[in-house]
């Protein structure tokens, strides 16, 4: 599959959109704005008029260059054609940091060729940061304008793992109490896609997140499995189906917190 996608020209691409955004951000959206309920009464899930402004800004910038690709978007919907090729965005993931001016938001963007993720970026405008993968295996981190190489951390075991979970009101308390093991464990904080991406440099070792929707990891996918990382659904599923996800630092640890997660992942 992956011979047939031109990872050079994908990741120039995603780099050049990365830093458009940070500028566009700072030109246009660094300044008051509007937020609204989407679940009105029913829960909260805000929006704001900057995540609009985003997505419309990203979405022109894929036309301009790749007009006959699918995007599919959060706050747009999807656009349709013919082509194998879909980008999937989320214009600000961690719209509630987002809201109170924490600055771990990010911009999501993944190329996905046949319905599978080949390249992401996580890009945080805040931080002057961008997570991304140049090919099947190498990923790298881009910081105050130097690039690196990045890996997870191989060795990492269950005893001395670091864990950052976040059930985002999915798991009730009743079913939290069948995962002791884990609630023990979560010591570190989870910031929505900071999380995947400070798991794909090796400062975490685990990351599980509950409701996760396809423009929520989709991006960290192909990011996290070039860092080396494995990433599946809590039933071990494609994590492409998105939902609950669960990404791991090994194959032995990885199979270790699945179980652990059984009582919960039917």
């Amino acid at each position: 599959m992956s011979k047939s996608i031109n990872y050079k020209a994908y990741s120039k691409f995603i780099e050049n959109l990365a830093k458009k955004m940070t500028k566009f951000y700072y030109s246009k959206l660094n300044k008051p704005f509007k937020t609204s309920n989407k679940l009105k009464g029913k829960g909260y899930d805000p929006v704001t008029t900057a995540d609009k402004a985003f997505e419309k800004f990203i979405r022109k910038e894929i036309k301009n260059k790749y007009p006959d690709h699918q995007v599919i978007g959060e706050e747009f919907g999807h656009k349709k054609s013919k082509s194998d090729y879909s980008w999937v965005i989320d214009p600000i993931d961690g719209t509630r940091s987002f809201v109170i001016g924490n600055p771990t938001w990010s911009n999501l963007i993944s190329l996905n060729y046949k319905g599978n993720p080949v390249v992401g970026l996580a890009n945080f405008p805040i931080l002057k940061k961008y997570y991304f993968n140049t090919s099947i295996n190498s990923a790298y981190v881009s910081e105050n304008g130097k690039k690196r190489r990045i890996k997870i951390n191989s060795k990492a075991t269950f005893s001395n793992m670091k864990l950052s979970a976040a059930f985002h009101g999915s798991l009730s308390l009743n079913q939290q109490k069948k995962i002791p093991q884990i609630l023990k464990r979560m010591q570190f904080p989870c910031s929505d896609a900071l999380s995947y991406s400070h798991f794909t440099e090796g400062k975490l070792d685990i990351v599980i997140q509950c409701g996760n929707k396809i423009w929520d990891i989709h991006a960290l996918i192909p990011i996290i499995r070039a860092a080396g990382g494995i990433v599946t659904t809590w039933k071990n599923d494609d994590a492409k189906k998105a939902g609950n996800i669960i990404c791991s630092a090994n194959k032995i640890l990885h199979n270790k917190m699945l179980k652990i997660l059984k009582p919960v992942s039917k």
